[in-house]
């Protein structure tokens, strides 16, 4: 008796956390995101992003695909808030990546939340949450 008490008194106590564990996935305006004067600011002009199956010329050097995933405080923040947020931090690590690599370009790039790969010209997957927001992404890297 007095184990099945405990047990029920701990699944109570569990209950309201599990409340927290949302993880809604969504799908957001890549324009939209980076059209805030804080990207355009963080992004500069020097690396150009090619989404999905976007057209760009025959690249010069391909210097490999690399993938970034970032987690941001979503508390207090609505979804589309956070998502942008951790969006731009994505694309800030797949800018800063080419620049190391030596490249001019991040090409095809696919989201990649939870290791499910969508592609897309138009928008980004997001996870969003109760405290967190994640967004994931992958590109290759050339020199066009």
């Amino acid at each position: 008796m007095k184990n099945t008490l405990a047990a029920m008194t701990l699944a109570l106590c569990l209950l309201p956390a599990t409340s927290f564990a949302r993880d809604d996935i969504g799908s957001y305006s890549i324009a939209d995101a980076m059209s805030s004067e804080h990207a355009k600011n963080k992004l500069g002009n020097n690396i150009n992003f090619y989404f999905g199956d976007q057209a760009f010329s025959e690249p010069l050097q391909k210097m490999g695909e690399f993938s970034t995933s970032k987690k941001t405080n979503a508390f207090n923040k609505t979804d589309l808030e956070a998502c942008h947020w951790v969006f731009l931090s994505a694309m800030i690590a797949l800018k800063d990546r080419a620049i190391k690599e030596g490249g001019n370009a991040v090409v095809e790039i696919k989201s990649n939340y939870k290791h499910n790969l969508t592609s897309s010209n138009d928008t980004f997957q997001c996870g969003a949450g109760a405290l967190m927001a994640g967004v994931a992404l992958t590109g290759k890297v050339v020199k066009l």
